[in-house]
C-alpha cells in the first residue's frame, strides 16, 4: 500500500465567477509534496482563474482552499507569499534590473516594509541561482535574456521565495523545443529535491504526458478527468475536452498525443 502523503494544497467545491459569468464550478483537487499536478484545458477553459484563486489574488465565490490544513481566509499576503510563490508565462520589468537584482525580490515576504536584503537573503538568491545553472549570468540585465533563460530567473525567484508550493502559468508558452524540454524537465527535478509542491498549467497534453504525475482536465471550469497521466490523457477524455478526434500513439514504452482524423 502505498504510504500517505498528506495534501499541502487542498482545493474543494470552488467556484469562482466574473459577474454572472461562472468560471470554476464544483472544483475538487488536491497537490501533495514531491508532485507535479498539471492541469490541462483549452483556453477560457478556467486554468488561469485556479491558480489565481490560490495565490488569493481572486476570492472564491464558494469553496476552500487551503495550504498546509490553513484556509487561505485566515491567512495574510504575506503568509500566502511565504507557502505559495508564483512563475508568470512572462515578466517585463520596465527598469533593466540585473538577474541577480529579479531573484532577490523573492525575498520580499520575508522582509520588512522597508528592509533592504541583507547578507542572508543574496546567500538564499545565489544558491537558487546556482541551482538552476544561472549564477554565471548574475550580473546581466534581465532584459536581455533568452527566452529559456528568463523562465529560469523567474524560477530562481521563486525559490528565493522559500515557498514549498509553486504554482506556474503555462511555464513553456513562448519556448522552443530545447528551452521547453530544459524549464519542464528542471521544474520536475526541484519538485523531487526540494520536495516541492508544483501546479502548472500547460496547453500540449503531451508536456503533461511527460512530465507530470498526475493531470486533472479541465473544461468550462470544471474538472472532466483527474488521475495519472496514463489514466486521464486518452483520445477518448482529451477528444471530449477539445471536440476533436485525438490519437495516442505508442511504442510501448512512450505514449504522444496527436491530432486524429475523422473517420
Amino acid at each position: 500500500m502505498e504510504q500517505f502523503r498528506p495534501s499541502v494544497v487542498d482545493v474543494q467545491d470552488l467556484g469562482f465567477a466574473y459577474g454572472e459569468a461562472t468560471v470554476l464550478h464544483d472544483l475538487t483537487m488536491a497537490a501533495v509534496p514531491r508532485e507535479v499536478f498539471a492541469i490541462v484545458g483549452p483556453n477560457a477553459a478556467g486554468k488561469t482563474t485556479l491558480l489565481r484563486c490560490i495565490e488569493r489574488i481572486l476570492t472564491p465565490r464558494t469553496g476552500t482552499i487551503r495550504i498546509d490544513g490553513r484556509d487561505l481566509k485566515s491567512l495574510s499576503a504575506r503568509d500566502v507569499s511565504r507557502r505559495a510563490a508564483s512563475v508568470p508565462q512572462s515578466h517585463a520589468p520596465a527598469f533593466p534590473y540585473t538577474v541577480q537584482d529579479i531573484v532577490l525580490m523573492g525575498r520580499n515576504p520575508h522582509l520588512g516594509a522597508a528592509a533592504q536584503p541583507g547578507a542572508h537573503d543574496v546567500a538564499v538568491a545565489q544558491e537558487a541561482m546556482k541551482e538552476l545553472g544561472i549564477r554565471a549570468i548574475a550580473a546581466r540585465p534581465y532584459t536581455q535574456l533568452s527566452g529559456g533563460q528568463l523562465q529560469l530567473v523567474l524560477l530562481a525567484r521563486a525559490l528565493t521565495q522559500e515557498a514549498h508550493v509553486l504554482l506556474l502559468d503555462e511555464p513553456t508558452a513562448h519556448l522552443d523545443f530545447r528551452n521547453r524540454h530544459l524549464v519542464l524537465s528542471t521544474i520536475r527535478g526541484l519538485a523531487v529535491r526540494r520536495g516541492l509542491t508544483v501546479i502548472m498549467t500547460v496547453h500540449d497534453p503531451n508536456d503533461a504526458m511527460q512530465y507530470a504525475d498526475r493531470v486533472g482536465l479541465v473544461s468550462d471550469g470544471g474538472l472532466i478527468a483527474l488521475g495519472t497521466p496514463d489514466e486521464v490523457l486518452t483520445a477518448d477524455n482529451l477528444g471530449r475536452l477539445y471536440g476533436m478526434p485525438i490519437d495516442v500513439l505508442t511504442d510501448g514504452t512512450r505514449r504522444v498525443i496527436v491530432a486524429g482524423t475523422d473517420s
